[in-house]
């Protein structure tokens, strides 16, 4: 028998809850069913394992990304697209440590294939149009940007630059300044 009020979507987002507290990496079904006071068993009629959990919250943090991205993105293109793009992921992993994390979970191709994963590649690529770049430097473009964005956001949640100045604010916006005029500067490739 089911128990009432549990659903795969209340217990997704209640492990995504879980992964932003205690990191993503920690989220199993064993503490997801401690956290709702019941046997792991209760949660398998919904949940295959943990990895099945895992994944689903992966698909969950992909959607609200993508979703916060393509609202930041309406109507902008340039420089401003750039930075408001950037700024949506830095905000959800400050704001959503555990899904930010699991928004780097490596998918199998047909999970993937459905995922909200395709819209960020599909807005990456709709900002890159106002910087006019041709494949195959619109392909290095976009892997450029997310090594970037997920490499600052990264060692700035780890702690990396909390010991020296200038603020990680001013970075930030260095660094954004510098994609852009990279972006409209973009290297001719090498013979």
């Amino acid at each position: 028998m089911v128990r009432a009020g549990l659903t795969t979507e209340r217990l997704t987002r209640a492990g995504a809850e879980l992964a932003d507290e205690v990191g993503f990496d920690q989220v199993t079904v064993s503490a997801l069913a401690r956290r709702f006071d019941v046997k792991v068993a209760s949660l398998y009629s919904h949940l295959r394992n943990s990895q099945d959990l895992k994944t689903k919250i992966a698909l969950l943090a992909l959607e609200e990304l993508a979703d916060r991205a393509a609202e930041a993105l309406a109507g902008r293109s340039g420089k401003d697209a750039l930075t408001a793009f950037a700024n949506v992921y830095r905000d959800y992993a400050r704001e959503h440590p555990g899904r930010y994390a699991a928004t780097q979970t490596r998918l199998d191709p047909e999970t993937a294939a459905a995922s909200a994963g395709v819209r960020h590649s599909r807005m990456t690529r709709a900002l890159l149009r106002g910087y006019d770049l041709a494949e195959p430097d619109q392909t290095h473009a976009v892997r450029l940007l997310g090594s970037v964005f997920h490499g600052y956001v990264s060692l700035e949640m780890g702690g990396g630059f909390s010991h020296s100045a200038p603020d990680t604010q001013v970075t930030w916006e260095r660094v954004l300044d510098s994609l852009d005029a990279l972006l409209r500067n973009w290297p001719e490739p090498r013979p």
